[in-house]
């Protein structure tokens, strides 16, 4: 008896006729075509002859035919050279896969010196903030759009001169990973340059140049209408408590030289200068030599001096009682004046008086991470979101929560106290803000607000926020807000001095509500304030 075999690969083929050889069968022809061959076996064989068999294709597709799992491979490229950011705005630090393989599995995980401290992570199709470092919080995003093209760029907000230094980009699929490393600077451009006259000295005057808010330290050139350089008489930095630079230098300018004179303040990072100009006339130098006209201003003096107590000493002796009768006139005209507008204060006080609010926070509009006390007098950021209704007044990407109260006219204030530590903000905002996803905190958006990070303070001014130097963190501030003059101003109760105000607020007959902002560590509590 006999039977057909039907093979289509010839390693197949060849792996038979072996196992048919050690065992003895006798195979009667084999017939080949192109695509199939077909064996003929005459009769069956021991049926230690079918294991053999069976165990050398068990052989063959373990060998040729399961697949070797492997890991992608990758590199993580980017810039080669430091990417520069600007204070108060955004940047994107760039980063993506060669081959452009898709990072939306992976993880990806960008941080500064330590790895367990991250600036932001992304693991499992979802963004972590478990461990992200307090002054990232809310300022960072990954650009998931790019990621199935292999794209992991990461996009800071509010950029601050802390953020300048290396950043860790590390990326891992399985087993494999790979990491880089970029560089981030950061700079401002600083106010125009201010030039005045100050003095003459060394036969020709001296020409100052100010400038104040830059970073990294700027360079100064003084040049006449030709470009020329001037060689600097003097030149001082000095920083601030925020680390930024302000510099002041000076030149000696001589008679002969009547054209145009600027001083240019460049950044070395953006190459963008800021420049004043001055023209120096012969109205500038002295037709006398500066000794001279030293003495002349002396004997000068002396005369006004010796006329003016001669035509007093006249008057005490021919008109003294006159003059005291005018003068007790005078007075009494003044003291009537003073007292009127004493008494038009106290009605202007009477009758728009400062109104201190007792405020509770809106527990309907907190977003779901924010935890408020039972009197709702306390808020703090928690580390999870609580199960609440997303109701369309709730904040769902910041963490804000506003008051219950809202003003529609009057003068109003409110007493906060707040954590020297972590992040916070505070101010007042539009009934009508936007509510949902990200949110830009300025005017342009209807917040009025001052922000603390990290020892820092600013007002959240646009298009540039200010920076606010603060002798010491306020323990309590009280929020006052005039809706007819349209004034938001902040006050240190306990040292009774103003932190900023905004002058021209634009609340177009809105319903204003108190607006705050607490991230990790940081607090906010409404306290009572004491009015004069």
């Amino acid at each position: 008896m006999s039977s057909a075999w039907i093979l289509r690969k010839p390693s197949i083929r060849y792996l038979i006729l072996f196992s048919q050889k050690l065992s003895g069968c006798d195979v009667d022809d084999y017939t080949v075509s192109e695509e199939i061959m077909k064996v003929k076996i005459s009769s069956f064989c021991h049926i230690s002859q079918a294991k053999f068999l069976l165990l050398g294709f068990i052989i063959f597709f373990l060998t040729f035919h399961i697949p070797k799992l492997e890991s992608v491979e990758f590199r993580v490229l980017g810039p080669e050279r430091p990417v520069t950011a600007t204070v108060g705005k955004e940047t994107v630090l760039l980063c993506h896969l060669s081959p452009m393989v898709s990072a939306q599995n992976m993880e990806v995980r960008w941080f500064r010196s330590e790895f367990s401290n991250y600036v932001h992570l992304y693991r499992a199709g979802q963004d972590q903030y478990w461990k992200q470092m307090p002054e990232y919080q809310e300022r960072t995003e990954l650009l998931k759009d790019g990621l199935p093209g292999g794209n992991v760029a990461l996009r800071i907000l509010n950029v601050t001169l802390s953020d300048k230094g290396q950043y860790h980009r590390f990326l891992q699929n399985g087993s494999f990973y790979e990491e880089a490393i970029l560089e981030l600077k950061v700079t401002v451009s600083g106010s125009n340059p201010l030039i005045s006259v100050e003095d003459y000295q060394d036969g020709g005057i001296r020409v100052v140049c100010q400038s104040a808010g830059w970073y990294p330290k700027p360079e100064v050139l003084w040049r006449d209408f030709r470009g020329q350089h001037f060689p600097l008489l003097t030149e001082t930095y000095s920083q601030n408590k925020n680390g930024l630079f302000q510099v002041e230098t000076s030149i000696i300018i001589q008679q002969n030289i009547k054209q145009n004179l600027s001083c240019c303040i460049k950044n070395t990072l953006l190459h963008q200068e800021k420049e004043s100009i001055i023209r120096i006339s012969d109205s500038f130098f002295p037709k006398i030599s500066p000794e001279t006209l030293a003495l002349i201003g002396v004997l000068m003096v002396c005369l006004v001096f010796l006329i003016g107590f001669t035509v007093f000493i006249l008057r005490e002796n021919g008109k003294h009682a006159k003059e005291l009768g005018k003068y007790d006139a005078v007075t009494r005209e003044r003291d009537a004046e003073i007292k009127m507008q004493a008494a038009e204060l106290r009605w202007r006080r009477f009758a728009v008086p400062i109104e201190e609010v007792s405020l509770t926070l809106d527990a309907d509009t907190a977003h779901p991470q924010l935890i408020l006390s039972e009197d709702c007098k306390y808020v703090r950021r928690g580390d999870t979101q609580q199960d609440l209704p997303d109701n369309p007044g709730r904040y769902d990407t910041y963490h804000c929560v506003l008051g219950c109260e809202g003003f529609s006219s009057g003068r109003h204030c409110w007493g906060v106290k707040a954590a020297d530590a972590g992040v916070w903000a505070m101010g007042v905002a539009r009934d009508s803000m936007k509510r949902k996803g990200w949110i830009s905190p300025t005017p342009e958006e209807g917040i009025w607000a001052i922000f603390q990070c990290g020892g820092e303070y600013w007002a959240l001014t646009s298009p540039d926020h200010t920076p606010l130097a603060l002798s010491q963190p306020p323990e309590l501030i009280r929020v006052s807000l005039d809706y007819e003059l349209g004034q938001v101003a902040f006050f240190d109760v306990g040292n009774q001095v103003p932190i900023f105000t905004f002058q021209t607020a634009f609340f177009t007959g809105e319903r204003i509500r108190p607006w705050f902002r607490v991230v990790p560590i940081a607090y906010l509590e409404l306290c009572p304030i004491a009015l004069e």
